[in-house]
């Protein structure tokens, strides 16, 4: 039973190998049927692409040779083009050098000409000489003087006409250009007026301050005058109330002590609350208002001028002059007004535009402080100017402006002129009202002399001074002596109307904390 397995098993193993080898020998024979058929094709490829390479080669060749044809042919055309044109310019020169041939053998014609008539002229010469010589022995023994002789008594003659025409021609030409000048200057000056124009603010030294109702103004006299006098007291303003209906009136010939007294009182009738302590320290804000005011009104005045890099200092100090007049012209719109009108006359004459708009700016900064300072305007502004790092050409300006020292440069010149025309205006200053402030600023020097004053203020229109003395240094019975001794001092140095009251204030204040 196994031997017939094993034998089945044996011929199945024969059939499947001999199977096997058929399939390998009919693949093997596709094999190399698929590899001849690939080589028939690649070789059939390669003469395709021998005989395509063929072709190519024969029309690049044939590419090549009709574009060396029409290469040669356009080159031999060139070359006839540019053969006519050198033969065309060949014939030009030739028939150049004929004419200049030509023109060679009239020049020498003429030079034999040119040489026949100078021997001419030669000849003439010799006898024309002769002839003057002998004019000239006739002229000597008839005038019995030498050659020498008339010819320096002729010169002297010339000498003595020309400096006469040139004496009259100097003169008539000095008063042409005067004439002209002064026309020139004129028009100059006309134009930079036209082109500016300046306001003329005159002020007063009375400000009215408008009240909600008229019982606001018992609140602001306080029990028995209280609130009033502290008022005056801190502001050194003469507070006016009487019969106006809803209005009290502010007096005093400083404009910025006036307005921080306006304003300290506008903001204490909007608070409601008005006693001593609260108006002392309105006061104090106040007085922050204003310099920040006065910091906007230099920026201002900077800005519109376009005079630019000055200092916060300087700017400050511009500002302040808002609030100072020169004989009732305000001082920032007039040194405003002079800026521009330097600016004009500079453009004008064709100098430094901005070196005279900044000195005219600043000329008069020195009013800013010449109220606290000693000195006169002039020397404080240029001390400011100097110390605020100004060029040497402004503080020469500014020094000159009121002729103190003599002008070295056109600027200075022009701030001098500005000045002038600013203050020339109609209706820019006013004598009256300067002489006024001058003798209040007058009575409180006077006042401030004493040791142990503290503060003092010019009320009442210059009828009255009020001193605030120190309470450690000066006693109760001192401060009747000191009234009576700054009395005698305003009457022996100064000239006034009428009468003048000093009033001594001196008072104590005690204050503590309840906690």
């Amino acid at each position: 039973m196994s031997l017939n397995i094993l034998i089945v098993t044996f011929v199945i193993v024969l059939v499947i190998l001999v199977i096997g080898l058929v399939s390998l020998a009919m693949r093997q024979r596709k094999a190399e049927q698929k590899v001849r058929i690939a080589e028939e094709t690649a070789k059939r490829m390669l003469e395709d692409a021998h005989k395509e390479a063929e072709r190519t080669k024969k029309e690049a060749l044939l590419e090549a040779k009709d574009i060396t044809i029409r290469t040669r042919a356009e080159f031999e055309k060139e070359s006839k083009e540019r053969k006519a044109e050198l033969t065309t310019s060949e014939r030009r020169l030739q028939s150049r050098e004929d004419k200049l041939e030509n023109k060679e053998k009239e020049l020498k014609d003429q030079e034999k000409e040119v040489e026949n008539i100078k021997a001419s002229l030669e000849t003439l010469k010799s006898e024309m000489e002769q002839s003057r010589d002998k004019h000239i022995e006739a002229l000597e023994k008839a005038a019995a003087l030498s050659k020498e002789d008339a010819k320096k008594e002729l010169l002297a003659k010339l000498d003595k006409d020309l400096e006469r025409e040139a004496a009259e021609r100097i003169k008539t030409n000095e008063e042409k250009i005067k004439k002209e000048s002064d026309k020139k200057s004129r028009e100059i000056l006309a134009s930079s007026i036209q082109r500016c124009a300046g306001d003329h603010v005159v002020e007063t030294t009375t400000s009215l301050v408008e009240l909600p109702s008229d019982d606001m103004k018992g609140r602001i006299i306080g029990r028995e005058g209280r609130n009033i006098r502290a008022f005056e007291t801190a502001t050194g303003v003469d507070l006016i109330v009487d019969d106006t209906p809803e209005a009290v009136i502010l007096s005093s010939f400083n404009p910025l002590r006036r307005e921080v007294a306006r304003l300290t009182l506008k903001k204490l009738i909007a608070d409601g609350r008005i006693h001593p302590a609260r108006v002392e320290e309105t006061y104090k804000k106040a007085e922050q208002e204003i310099k920040a005011a006065m910091l906007e009104y230099g920026e201002q005045a900077a800005l519109d001028t376009n005079v630019q890099g000055l200092p916060a200092v300087m700017i400050q100090l511009l500002g302040r002059l808002h609030y100072r007049t020169s004989y009732g012209q305000n001082v920032l719109q007039h040194s405003i007004e002079m800026s521009h009108l330097a600016g004009n006359l500079a453009a004008e004459l064709g100098v430094n535009v901005n070196l005279a708009k900044r000195a005219a700016l600043l000329h008069d900064i020195g009013k800013a402080v010449d109220q606290e300072a000693e000195g006169t305007h002039v020397k404080l502004g240029v001390m400011l100017a100097k110390k605020a790092g100004e060029s040497i050409e402004v503080l020469h300006a500014m020094e000159a402006h009121h002729g103190d020292v003599e002008t070295r440069t056109i600027e200075a010149v022009i701030v001098q002129a500005c000045d002038a025309i600013s203050a020339a205006r109609p209706g820019a200053r006013r004598d009256s009202l300067e002489a006024y402030v001058k003798r209040l600023e007058k009575l409180e020097t006077v006042a401030k002399s004493f040791s142990g004053v503290e503060k003092c203020f010019a009320i009442q229109a210059g009828r009255e001074v009020r001193v605030m003395v120190e309470p450690d240094v000066i006693d109760d019975t001192m401060a009747v002596k000191l009234a009576h001794d700054i009395a005698k001092k305003i009457e022996a140095e100064l000239e006034y109307p009428g009468e003048v009251r000093v009033t001594v204030v001196r008072e104590i204040r005690a204050s503590d904390i309840a906690r």
